[in-house]
């Protein structure tokens, strides 16, 4: 998380004062980052079998 919020306040604050199209691509990035690490974190592994886990009682 502190790497988007490094990447936003990097590219308003200081990257678009030289060039506009590298802080869109910067604030890109950074929408991009927590929902690939999401998708990461929740993976399953291939010995995992939650089709056999017993429901909620």
């Amino acid at each position: 998380m502190t790497v988007c919020l490094a990447l936003f306040i990097g590219a308003w604050a200081l990257v678009r004062l030289w060039s506009v199209p590298v802080a869109i691509g910067m604030c890109v990035v950074a929408m991009v980052i927590p929902p690939v690490a999401a998708i990461i974190g929740n993976r399953r592994g291939p010995d995992d079998r939650w089709w056999d886990e017993p429901g909620p009682r």
